[in-house]
């Protein structure tokens, strides 16, 4: 993530420290009653936090203007949208995919994808508003991503437009295609993870492609993926000033909990880790732009982090990264 290849993965205890030494008679005749770890408020929320649920209103929906709640539907659609439901609550979803439906407006659905780790989406929150047209399942829903003006990925755009073959919005074979009476919301939202939010999305764009593999494909990659992550931390800002309606405290107590680790990972960019990277020490480290504009940026999202009420977060901040250069003659 520019270090020598001796480093270690970041929270790896050097060889040193995982020698053991003999107990003193004090501490083998006393033993230490086990220190009991107190978690956050923030923490105990988003435990409790069901991975789906359903909601009274979604007047911030991005399709409410569809329909309305006297809209009826026919019986195929009803049964389609309460399957997907079931799904759901059956506790089919990952761990980092949450969904709210809507009791009144069964047409409309809200889902947010915690970025992966390896990803330049690692640890962000991406937000998509779905809605369930009078012919579905015949065809697939309808999907906003909430972009924040920002194009984080060939596939999501500045208008809030998903490019998928399931989606139907763009060409692919029969299998990627939605099927009506096989494919379902969660393959839609896994597909979303998967396939978009992924480790290396440049080569999304078709036309690059098939330069994977090769050095200036992935040189072309890699910096890519840093002005991915730029924008992901724009994302984060953005999120957490204007989180969507049901997900306010979801996404408080969220960034609230992985203020610290976001840090560290920033700090390991700033140093020249790869972005998306968990290990220091590699002769791919990132671009001195990259590393400047993180440290920039950062303060901003420090920031944010500090009225989250996250403490001890500004002064861990790495500076950006001292050029050094040939004076001698």
């Amino acid at each position: 993530m520019g270090m020598s290849t001796t480093d270690q993965p970041w929270g790896c205890p050097n060889s040193s420290s995982n020698r053991t030494s003999k107990p003193s008679r004090s501490s083998s005749s006393h033993p230490r009653a086990p220190v009991e770890v107190v978690s956050s408020a923030q923490a105990n929320f988003l435990r409790h936090f069901k991975r789906f649920d359903t909601v009274d209103d979604f007047s911030d929906h991005h399709f409410v203007s569809k329909g309305n709640a006297s809209k009826q539907h026919s019986k195929t659609w009803v049964k389609k949208v309460q399957a997907d439901w079931k799904i759901f609550l059956e506790n089919n979803l990952p761990e980092t995919i949450f969904v709210r439906a809507c009791e009144s407006r069964m047409d409309l659905m809200r889902a947010v994808i915690i970025g992966a780790e390896g990803t330049p989406y690692h640890d962000g929150l991406f937000f998509f508003d779905i809605h369930f047209p009078d012919n579905y399942p015949w065809v697939p829903p309808m999907v906003h991503y909430h972009s924040g003006g920002l194009r984080i990925n060939p596939n999501l755009y500045t208008s809030g437009k998903v490019c998928l073959s399931l989606l139907g919005t763009w060409n692919g074979n029969t299998r990627e295609q939605w099927l009506p009476r096989e494919s379902t919301m969660l393959q839609l939202l896994v597909s979303i993870q998967a396939l978009i939010l992924n480790q290396k999305p440049y080569f999304n764009e078709p036309s690059y492609e098939r330069t994977k593999g090769t050095p200036s494909g992935e040189a072309y990659s890699k910096v890519y993926s840093e002005n991915v992550y730029i924008l992901s931390l724009r994302t984060m800002v953005y999120g957490m000033r204007k989180p969507p309606k049901h997900f306010e405290e979801f996404v408080h107590s969220h960034y609230f909990e992985r203020a610290h680790d976001l840090v560290k990972a920033s700090n390991a960019y700033i140093e020249g880790a790869p972005v998306g990277s968990l290990v220091k020490g590699t002769s791919q480290g990132g671009s001195m732009q990259f590393r400047n504009e993180v440290a920039v940026f950062m303060k901003t999202v420090v920031d944010e982090f500090v009225k989250l009420g996250v403490n001890e977060v500004e002064d861990i901040l790495e500076p950006p990264p001292v050029i050094h250069t040939n004076t001698s003659r």
